[in-house]
């Protein structure tokens, strides 16, 4: 059963993309319009708070934990903060399909218009149908002193509420409900993969369909727009994979990197971006409007957002079952570059899960080896768990084809 959200001075309810930038316009600094007629907000915040973030579960959950009566006093203190404040309230699905959709809300102060903005473009719209299942709510506004960084991540995942002190980062919204589905997707037999998902036509004609698994500066997201061969994107970061190799989508729009966008490249990433109608944060844009995509000087965590309607793609209802999984492991020293995995090795390396941080997880990741075992910097528990409900689910998927890249 869904919380009641907590009273507000005023609260608007499913505002437009035009009346939010108006907002965002008339009281929001750091806000530079950009030679594409879009939005750049400079935030404080430039990725990801991992150590701020806190789990609140009955169940053994081998992450960072609070007791139920320390959060009840944070949720007090954030509900009285909201109580005179002007809420912007966007609701929507995470995922599409009628069979494997979630109700989600996120419940936000107006003065930080462009977060709720970005969220709305991610968001499947709701139906008559919709209930609200998974609840995140935001106070940028409202730091959390003697906490990391004196801002707080409240992950409550028996009411399904997260909560949000002191963060003025996109992320923290899109990670919100994502960090919950994991959860959601895990008790339902499945697991919640960080990957993109795209089509393409096999010598025979017929629809196929490939996960990417990677993180952050591994070739995930370019490896999934990349439209060589008549193949299209599908999916930009999170999927559910089910026994029999069905796979369910989450989001109706990118969350997109842009340092380092090049229209070349990326041609479809770049072209999303670019538009009017897109949303930007951190992202390098001189004075005059001008963006420079290769200026890190501030961070190179800059991001965007923008529906996929936006761009050509395939529909993410009624996706074929996968294919192929691939593997994306960033280690320069190791060879081959591509090798196909048997059952034992993929849950292996899948558990491996080497990389090199970068701006996604802040300063203190950056240019480090690392290793994140599923891909999932967002998994809700114990990784072991991961790796054996992959081979689980990889034992129900005979004729599925694993390599590691």
């Amino acid at each position: 059963m869904s919380i009641a959200l907590p009273a507000a001075r005023s609260v608007a309810v499913n505002p437009t993309q035009a009346q939010m930038r108006e907002w965002v316009l008339e009281h929001m600094p750091r806000i530079t319009e950009t030679e594409f007629g879009n939005l750049n907000y400079k935030a404080e915040v430039k990725a990801r708070l991992a150590s701020s973030t806190f789990f609140i579960a009955e169940e053994e959950i081998y992450q960072n934990r609070m007791p139920r009566a320390e959060h009840d006093e944070w949720a007090a203190r954030q509900d009285e903060y909201i109580a005179d404040k002007d809420m912007i309230l966007i609701e929507g699905y995470i995922g599409p399909d009628p069979s494997f959709q979630t109700g989600a809300a996120l419940y936000m102060e107006r003065t930080q218009a462009n977060i709720p903005a970005m969220q709305q473009q991610l968001y499947f719209p709701k139906d008559g149908n919709w209930t609200r299942e998974f609840t995140v709510i935001y106070t940028p506004g409202l730091p959390a002193p003697g906490k990391p960084n004196d801002r707080l991540n409240l992950v409550d995942l028996e009411n399904y509420v997260t909560r949000v002190f002191g963060s003025d980062y996109f992320g923290e919204s899109k990670m919100g409900g994502l960090r919950m589905w994991n959860h959601l997707v895990y008790k339902r037999g499945g697991l919640a993969l960080h990957s993109g998902l795209k089509t393409f036509p096999d010598v025979n004609g017929e629809e196929k369909v490939a996960l990417i698994l990677g993180l952050s500066g591994t070739g995930k997201t370019t490896t999934t727009f990349r439209q060589q061969l008549g193949s299209l994107p599908v999916q930009d970061d999170f999927n559910a994979l089910m026994p029999g190799g069905y796979v369910y989508t989450t989001e109706n729009g990118c969350f997109a990197k842009t340092f380092g966008l090049d229209p070349d490249d990326e041609p479809t990433i770049y072209g999303g971006t670019t538009r009017p109608d897109a949303w930007l944060e951190n992202t390098h844009v001189n004075p005059d409007g001008r963006v420079d995509f290769f200026d890190d000087s501030d961070t190179a965590n800059g991001r965007s957002t923008f529906g996929l309607a936006s761009i050509r793609h395939r529909s993410p209802v009624d996706v074929p079952p996968a294919s192929y999984l691939l593997l994306l492991n960033r280690n320069e020293n190791l060879i081959p570059a591509v090798a196909k995995l048997k059952r034992e090795q993929a849950a292996a390396y899948f558990m491996l899960g080497e990389t090199k941080g970068t701006s996604a997880g802040g300063k203190e990741e950056m240019g480090k080896n690392l290793r994140v075992p599923g891909t999932n910097p967002f998994f809700f528990n114990n990784d072991a768990m991961q790796g054996n409900r992959l081979l689980e689910l990889l034992e129900t998927m005979p004729d599925l084809e694993v390599s590691l890249m």
